[in-house]
């Protein structure tokens, strides 16, 4: 995204937006950016301790706040784990921190990178922009919403199949275009 805005909150909005709701690539985010219930958070972290401090502030807060008023957050770290195989490694860290919450079956994380690779698929494969976001970022979701948001799709393990045949069929022009908002 070479085009994006500086500011990495207006880059990950214009993300959601664009390509995340813009392409359906998740069916359940419409929803929650209509009611105002996402989070956007900006993490000024520049280690792992750091981003893993500001995670469990985040978890925290999430926990302790009623859905209607946030369902989900993001936190965009555009200064720690800018390596995609350290941020994959760092999940680890995040997983065992919801653990150690008490958390597990309450929230969860989910990844998005601007390297994200899956195993086993060459660096720029278009598969692997299904999880590419403007800036390293970590999604907390509440397990609840997405359980319900599960029962209400039909075939939910059909997203990610349908993702990948999305983005093949745009390409990575029809990407770029995407993201800077031309028509396709």
């Amino acid at each position: 995204m070479a085009d994006a805005p500086q500011d990495p909150i207006a880059a990950t909005q214009r993300w959601l937006q664009r390509a995340v709701i813009g392409l359906n690539l998740c069916p359940f985010a419409k929803a929650v950016v209509a009611k105002q219930q996402v989070r956007f958070v900006l993490s000024d972290a520049t280690t792992p301790e750091d981003l893993l401090q500001a995670l469990g502030e985040e978890l925290a807060l999430l926990r302790d706040t009623p859905a209607d008023r946030i369902d989900t957050t993001l936190i965009v770290h555009p200064h720690a784990l800018t390596d995609f195989l350290d941020y994959n490694d760092f999940l680890d860290l995040a997983d065992g921190l919801v653990e150690s919450m008490d958390l597990d079956g309450v929230l969860q994380v989910a990844s998005f990178h601007p390297g994200y690779q899956f195993a086993g698929s060459e660096p720029d494969d278009i598969a692997n922009y299904t999880n590419r976001s403007p800036y390293p970022t970590l999604h907390l979701l509440r397990e609840d919403s997405v359980a319900r948001a599960v029962e209400a799709f039909p075939d939910p393990d059909a997203i990610v199949d349908r993702n990948i045949e999305t983005l093949t069929r745009l390409g990575h022009e029809g990407w770029r275009r995407t993201l800077d908002g031309g028509e396709l």
